[in-house]
């Protein structure tokens, strides 16, 4: 029994429920409990975490030495005709008929001030002691511009988790762009499961599967597949144990919007998507210099990987769809729907194809690796 109520426990969550928990902060939520009840060991663990989670505990503190904070105390001046508080260091007026007029407001006497700094300094460690999890001490001793920069910067940026994440990543980009070689990168480095709509297609007709009966005569006379069996194939794929264990990365569909609300309703959320652009000029040398060797089937590209002989050279051939007329169709399919997908995936990462496939491949790791910010459109 006890063995397998330890398989259970091992077991992925399903597609819904990991995507609810990682949407909603969930693991992190459990982690900073259990933190809390270790570090506080209250008698009552279920009063104190309902007490724990009704207050705000990511909490910045803001210092500065105890010369700055008398000297700013005491150098404060009032304008009692419009009350604006001026101060004699920082922001001298420099009209002379509002000098004159400027008194010393009623308040604490520099004795007083360090009476008062030396009350908090005795009383610090048990206040310290009730914020045990500060994350964030900012040097107030500077404009108060930057000290509201640097607490804003803080408290709107997620930080990274020991929570579990499984990378459910989405790869668009026009023909050419690399996808493919980023998508291996990736799922070699961090052993993902690497999906390819048009491989798992081939596959399903190759091993006989039913959808992949339903798939074969679409496959063989060059028409698309219908949106259908496309789904019907990528859930039983991305359901599988693989895919939950070790998360995925998935390249070619969906093609348009209405495919992408497909994924939605069968619960296939993506927490990583990135568009991969690259110049139309760069797009054309990529594709339209490729050739294969039909003896050994090794590619070649005629500048940048060349036949190594002439005779090798001599027998290569061309993929018809590498033809550049048949590369403008593919291009015009993609971007006449990339603007529409880019306004549904708005949570996503834009990636300068147009370079070295390594620098490319730190980005996109960088990426998946940290948590996402605030919603804001990120770009390489």
């Amino acid at each position: 029994m006890a063995e397998a109520d330890a398989e259970d426990a091992a077991r992925p969550w399903p597609p819904p429920a990991g995507a609810y928990a990682e949407e909603r902060g969930l693991f992190q939520l459990l982690q900073n409990m259990l933190e809390e009840l270790l570090i506080h060991k209250p008698d009552d663990p279920i009063e104190f975490m309902i007490n724990h989670l009704k207050q705000n505990n990511d909490d910045v503190m803001l210092y500065a030495p105890d010369t700055v904070l008398i000297e700013r105390s005491g150098g404060k001046r009032l304008d009692p005709l419009t009350q604006e508080v001026f101060h004699t260091t920082f922001d001298w007026p420099s009209d002379p008929l509002v000098q004159q007029r400027l008194v010393k407001p009623e308040g604490l006497s520099e004795q007083e001030v360090s009476k008062k700094l030396l009350e908090y300094h005795r009383n610090f460690p048990e206040i310290f002691h009730i914020y045990q999890k500060v994350l964030k001490s900012i040097n107030a001793d500077q404009p108060s511009v930057d000290v509201l920069s640097q607490a804003l910067a803080f408290v709107q940026t997620r930080h990274r988790s020991a929570a579990p994440f499984t990378p459910r990543v989405l790869f668009f980009g026009p023909p050419g762009s690399g996808k493919s070689l980023q998508a291996a990168l990736i799922a070699q480095k961090y052993d993902v499961v690497n999906i390819c709509c048009g491989q798992l297609l081939k596959e399903a007709v190759a091993d006989n599967t039913k959808l992949g009966e339903l798939v074969k005569p679409y496959i063989d006379s060059g028409c698309p597949v219908p949106d259908n069996l496309v789904l019907r194939l990528l859930t039983e794929r991305l359901s599988a144990l693989d895919c939950l264990t070790n998360g995925w990365v998935l390249s070619g569909f969906p093609r348009d919007v209405g495919q992408g609300e497909q994924l939605q309703k069968a619960q296939i959320n993506p927490n990583r998507v990135f568009f991969f652009n690259l110049p139309h000029e760069s797009i054309m040398e990529r594709l339209s210099q490729r050739r294969t060797d039909p003896v050994t089937g090794e590619r070649y590209h005629t500048t940048f990987r060349p036949a190594p002989t002439p005779e090798i050279q001599a027998r290569l051939r061309q993929n018809p769809k590498d033809e550049e007329e048949n590369i403008e169709k593919r291009l015009n399919i993609y971007y006449s729907n990339v603007k529409a997908l880019e306004d549904f995936y708005q949570d996503a990462f834009y990636v300068n194809a147009d370079q070295d496939p390594y620098v490319i491949f730190e980005f996109i790791e960088s990426c998946i690796i940290k948590p996402l910010p605030c919603k804001t459109i990120r770009s390489v």
